[in-house]
Order: structure tokens, then C-alpha cells, then sequence
């Protein structure tokens, strides 16, 4: 059984006439005889009933409409949605990403690309920085986004948006009154620090003390930033943070940017080299245009 045949089946199905169902489908009727014959003998029961006058369905021909026209609808939308996939315009995004990125400009801009590309499905997954990697690697996400560029021969790292790093502080602290502060004015302070054996991110902000003349004294480690937040208001020591994480901060704590140097969170997403979907790349050039584009 051939699609041909379903398609002139149905065509004749709705003329009910050899010669308008042949201009129809831009056959001669000889053509579309055979077909349909051919079509009757595989399926072995007649689907018209033939006279000098008129052609007419049988009931198992009725039986059979309803069908081929079911198949011919879901043939027609497989194309629908294979051409959409083509063009980026559906699928399924896989995105990793740590608590962080919640606090920043993410949400509005995957909202923003929801609207934009309403037939694909961005599904996002709260990890450790370290898990996403794995994931990557492993094909269980499609994207990562991170505060630090990967160098791995499998992964490409994509830049989206710079975003510095800043001092967060108790509302009472001595030093809340500067609007800038050097990092090495910090030496003397209690850090509620993110793990480094979690997060490159944690790494470059100690790095960054290191080069200040300094070792962060942890007075708490935590793994997510919002925990860092959180604890700094409670006053329990101050915190280095990206600067898109307090768009929204509570009145006990205040912030200072940093010189001396200036720490950056600058945010990357990490994607594999060998899989590329027009999905993935639909969403990472909404995701790295401004809000304001």
C-alpha cells in the first residue's frame, strides 16, 4: 500500500467521479483506475460501487475514508512539526543551571523566548556547577550555564553577559557606608564562602583574595548564593557575589562594588561540540540578546 494511493483514494472519496478526481490530482483517469483496483486488491474488499452513471463508496469504503483521512491529517502535521524542528521553531531545551542564575536576568529572558518559541519546551535543572559538566558529557542537558569558561575539547563555551562581582555586607557592618571598597579592605573579615570543590566560580573569587593578599576566613561554606545571602543578613559574615544577585536584596544587607582587584561572574553557557539542535541554537541567541532588544 502505497501514500499515493491513500491520497487518490481520498480525493476520489470526495468527487465521486473518475474525471474530476483525475484533474484533481493532475493524472489522466486511466492512472487512477489502476490505483485504486490495485488498491482494492490488496486490501481485498471493493471501496465504490461502479455503474454507467455514478460512483459511490461501499460501506467498507466509508470504513476506510475515516481512516486514510486520520492518516493524512497526522502525515500532515509530521510535517508541520518536522519543518518547525528544522527551523528551531520547536523541540526540547535541556538547561543546567545553579541557584544563582534565578536571581538574575535568566527568568525574564527564557520567559521572553517562551513567547517567541511557544512549541519548545526549555525544561531547567537546579544542579551543582560540577554536575553539569557531567550531565553535558553525558547528553542529560543541553546547555549549562556557568560562571566560569570551561577548556575541554568536547564542550564550546558561549559568552552571554559580563557581571562583575560585589562586596554584600550586614546593614550595621563598619565598612557598609563605603559605596567602593579595595577587596583587600576585606583581609580582616568573616566570609560565608561557596564551596570550592563545587563551583569554579568559588575558586576564582578565592584566587581573586589570594592575589589581594589574603585567605577568606570562612566563618560558613555553602553551595548556592541565595544561602550566601541569607546568612551575610543574619550576620554572619559578609559575601563576594555576582552583581545580577542582588537586584532584589532585603533591607538588612548592602552592597559595594570592588577594585583591586575586581572579581568578575561573568555568565558563559557551556554546550557540546558534536550535538547541535536548532532548538539549542534558537534559544542561546534569544538568551544572549538584552532584555531591552
Amino acid at each position: 500500500m502505497e501514500l499515493r494511493q491513500l491520497r487518490y483514494f481520498s480525493v476520489l472519496a470526495e468527487e465521486l467521479n473518475f474525471t474530476r478526481a483525475a484533474a484533481r490530482l493532475h493524472i489522466s483517469q486511466p492512472p487512477l483506475s489502476m490505483q485504486i483496483a490495485q488498491l482494492e486488491t490488496e486490501l481485498g474488499a471493493a471501496l465504490f460501487r461502479r455503474t454507467s452513471r455514478r460512483v459511490e463508496l461501499t460501506e467498507a469504503g466509508v470504513c476506510f475514508l475515516h481512516d486514510v483521512r486520520a492518516i493524512l491529517a497526522r502525515l500532515k502535521d509530521a510535517g508541520v512539526r518536522v519543518r518547525a524542528v528544522d527551523q528551531g521553531l520547536a523541540g526540547r531545551v535541556e538547561v543546567g543551571l545553579s541557584g544563582s542564575h534565578f536571581l538574575g536576568p535568566l527568568p525574564d529572558l527564557i520567559a521572553r523566548y517562551a513567547i517567541t518559541h511557544p512549541e519548545v519546551s526549555v525544561i531547567l535543572n537546579e544542579m551543582k556547577p560540577s554536575d553539569q559538566i557531567d550531565a553535558l558529557r553525558e547528553h542529560r542537558i543541553d546547555v549549562s550555564f556557568t560562571r566560569a569558561c570551561i577548556a575541554d575539547p568536547l564542550l564550546d563555551c558561549v559568552p552571554l553577559w559580563p557581571d562583575p562581582v560585589l562586596a554584600v555586607l550586614p546593614a550595621g557592618h563598619p565598612l557598609a557606608a563605603k559605596r567602593q571598597l579595595r577587596l583587600a579592605e576585606l583581609a580582616d573579615e568573616h566570609f560565608v564562602v561557596l564551596r570550592r570543590d563545587t563551583s569554579a566560580f568559588a575558586q576564582h573569587i578565592f584566587d581573586c583574595c589570594a592575589k589581594a593578599g589574603f585567605t577568606p576566613q570562612a566563618s560558613q561554606a555553602v553551595s548556592e548564593v541565595p544561602a550566601q545571602l541569607n546568612l551575610v543578613e543574619a550576620g554572619l559574615g559578609v559575601a563576594l557575589v555576582p552583581a545580577s544577585t542582588c537586584q532584589r536584596l532585603k533591607p538588612g544587607v548592602v552592597t559595594c562594588t570592588l577594585t583591586d582587584p575586581t572579581p568578575q561572574a561573568n555568565v558563559f553557557a557551556i554546550v557540546r561540540k558534536d550535538s547541535p539542535t536548532k532548538a539549542r541554537e534558537t534559544f542561546l541567541a534569544s538568551i544572549a540578546a538584552p532584555l531591552d532588544a
